[in-house]
């Protein structure tokens, strides 16, 4: 679509969905646009909930894309508090939550994804939290203190920024990990080490190979977490952080091709034309690595926002992307450029013993990723040589008296 009169919908108003939205006038779309969303607050940052929100550092105008009176000013139909509930692509047409109905004449999916919960007993017990959203972090920020222990279920990226903020909160922590190191499914083991040294070192306790069986509680509240074996770690509240579904389930109903998210094409476009799907909930192709692939970040979710707005913009396709993600813990700033696939050799550039250190994962002499802490030129650099797939000396690589530059060069 590219009717400058066309009636753009936006189902979800996330990261994704409102960068779409703001982007959709900044490219010249004249016509209405209406862009929903479940929670009360426009949109708003997600990666500070489990950091800068958590600590008190910022709250939802501070994280807000854009203050509420933009959507008004740009001619944006904003509705709050409300989500679809059917897709009718005959008729073009979304049935919402409120018994309106609004008709299309392109509609962006950005619904995003949701936090997987256990299904074990005590898992509805209160005090057993996500952490997706701003209610959810204003919840836990107000469970969490001096004197307070904090289980979080799940040794990932968003577990371990949760431990170290609850530390920061002045919490007891503990993490309790399936897998028997950290960041098992997502990094190579020397910065799962790393890490594991670095929280101990800020007081947090692990429990690697711990396998969760029940959440015990008291009046309806959470007391403890139940492992394997029947050992109960004593907790005044649980963060389970153990991965997140796609909301695909509005695409699969109205007959879009789905796979482990909704398949789009390098314009976010649907398999059907007048449909896109962006950010979370997208299944996307990655040139780079010659695959599909369904990521979780903010880069992602505006490189998406671009691809659609563009697309129904009629304007020129943005230039690709490399993925990239960061975390922050402590003092600590984690930057991920690139996936690790079909890696055959790990190479670290630098001493982890010195909290400034890179990982890189090569496939031959080509860098697939790299893991930077606190090194944003081995970040940049290593950015650059993904998207350029130009082959790098892997002795000049591992050299840090090379600088990133003449590696690249």
């Amino acid at each position: 679509m590219s009717d400058p009169a066309g009636h753009v919908v936006i189902l979800g108003a996330g990261h994704a969905g409102g960068t779409a939205a703001a982007l959709l006038r900044q490219y010249g779309h004249a016509g209405p646009i209406t862009l929903v969303g479940e929670e009360p607050i426009p949109p708003y940052q997600r990666p500070p909930l489990s950091k800068a929100w958590l600590k008190g550092e910022a709250d939802a105008d501070s994280l807000a894309l854009k203050p509420l009176e933009f959507y008004a000013e740009h001619h944006i139909d904003f509705r709050p508090s409300t989500r679809a509930t059917s897709i009718n692509r005959g008729a073009r047409s979304v049935a919402l939550s409120d018994g309106s109905t609004v008709s299309y004449d392109a509609l962006i999916l950005a619904t995003g994804a949701r936090a997987i919960a256990l299904p074990i007993p005590g898992a509805k017990l209160d005090g057993v939290m996500f952490l997706r959203t701003a209610a959810d972090a204003e919840v836990l920020k107000a469970t969490v203190g001096p004197g307070k222990t904090l289980a979080v279920v799940g040794g990932g990226y968003i577990g371990l920024e949760v431990a170290a903020s609850g530390r920061a909160l002045g919490a007891d922590v503990v993490v309790l990990e399936r897998e028997d190191r950290l960041l098992a499914r997502v990094a190579c083991e020397a910065l799962s080490t790393f890490f594991k040294a670095y929280h101990e070192q800020h007081g947090v306790v692990f429990e690697l190979g711990a396998e969760v069986e029940a959440f015990e509680g008291e009046a309806g509240h959470v007391t403890g977490v139940k492992l394997a074996g029947g050992r109960i770690i004593p907790c005044d509240a649980a963060v389970v952080g153990v991965g997140a579904h796609p909301n695909d389930e509005l695409a699969r109903d109205c007959g879009l091709d789905v796979a482990r998210g909704v398949v789009v094409d390098l314009e976010a476009r649907t398999s059907d034309p007048s449909i896109f799907a962006i950010g979370d909930v997208a299944h996307r192709p990655m040139p780079i690595y010659g695959r599909m692939f369904r990521m979780e970040s903010v880069p992602n979710a505006l490189e998406g926002a671009k691809q659609a707005a563009s697309a129904i913009a009629g304007k020129s396709a943005p230039a690709g992307e490399v993925p990239w993600q960061w975390s922050d813990q402590y003092d600590l700033k984690l930057q991920i450029a690139g996936y690790a696939f079909d890696v055959d050799e790990i190479l670290v550039r630098g001493d982890p013993a010195t909290a400034k250190f890179a990982v890189f994962h090569l496939k031959g002499d080509l860098v697939q990723a790299v893991e930077a802490i606190n090194s944003p030129p081995e970040f940049m650099m290593g950015k650059q040589l993904i998207l350029s797939r130009r082959p790098v000396s892997k002795a000049r690589l591992a050299d840090p008296t090379v600088s990133m530059k003449e590696v690249a060069a």
